[in-house]
């Protein structure tokens, strides 16, 4: 199951969606993190900390878990 993550916008950055999780300190963190390991989009590959999510995408970050974007109403 995937753990839902709200955003107010229409999208979200990858970078600032990690930022937002909390799960690493920095945004120079975040930026090596995505260069080295990446996380799943929609089941592919990505290492672009500027990718877009849009809601009901599933991001899956490896050790951390897996979340599904949705739009706060």
């Amino acid at each position: 199951m995937h753990e839902e993550i709200n955003i107010k916008t229409e999208y979200i950055t990858l970078g600032q969606f990690i930022k937002l999780l909390n799960i690493l300190d920095s945004g120079g963190m975040v930026k090596a993190f995505l260069q080295d390991v990446g996380a799943m989009v929609n089941g592919e590959q990505e290492h672009r900390r500027g990718r877009k999510l849009y809601p009901n995408d599933i991001i899956e970050i490896e050790n951390f878990g897996s979340y599904i974007v949705k739009k706060e109403a």
